[in-house]
């Protein structure tokens, strides 16, 4: 008979050992499944620690189910979370830009950005690197959401 698994505290970040216990997984199953499943990347910190974000941690969850209750091979797994993942994505991101903020989102991602008239703003001409930022943190908050 399955137990059921612990409650995910209210932490920003959960080490590998913290995530270990809360999925019912041992971390080096944990590394190896970063290897297989390319969504799964814990930030890396001073010496190569690894730290956990909340929807990590619910991803990890997904994939022991698939795996452990489902029997879905690892490759089964992969496929079924890359399934999982898009659909999510079209159900939850719409997009709402106008063709001219799409201009402004390409110029800004491209780092054409003086070809728009917002070139004095320094964060939009880095290359899209601020763009870039923006859309990890809005997926972060989705995930948290979701």
């Amino acid at each position: 008979m399955e137990q059921a698994l612990p409650g995910i505290p209210a932490k920003r970040y959960f080490t590998i050992g913290e995530v270990a216990d809360l999925c019912d997984v041992k971390p080096h199953v944990l590394r190896y499944w970063e290897q297989e499943f390319t969504q799964l990347r814990p930030m890396k910190r001073r010496g190569n620690r690894r730290y956990y974000q909340h929807h990590e941690v619910l991803m990890i969850r997904r994939i022991r189910d698939l795996l452990y209750e489902q029997g879905f091979t690892i490759s089964g797994a992969r496929n079924k979370m890359q399934e999982i993942l898009h659909a999510e994505q079209s159900k939850n991101v719409t997009p709402m830009l106008l063709p001219d903020d799409a201009a402004v989102v390409h110029a800004a991602a491209t780092g054409t950005a003086n070809d728009v008239s917002f070139q004095s703003d320094p964060d939009l001409c880095d290359g899209g690197q601020f763009l870039r930022r923006e859309l990890l943190n809005i997926r972060d908050l989705l995930y948290l959401n979701g």
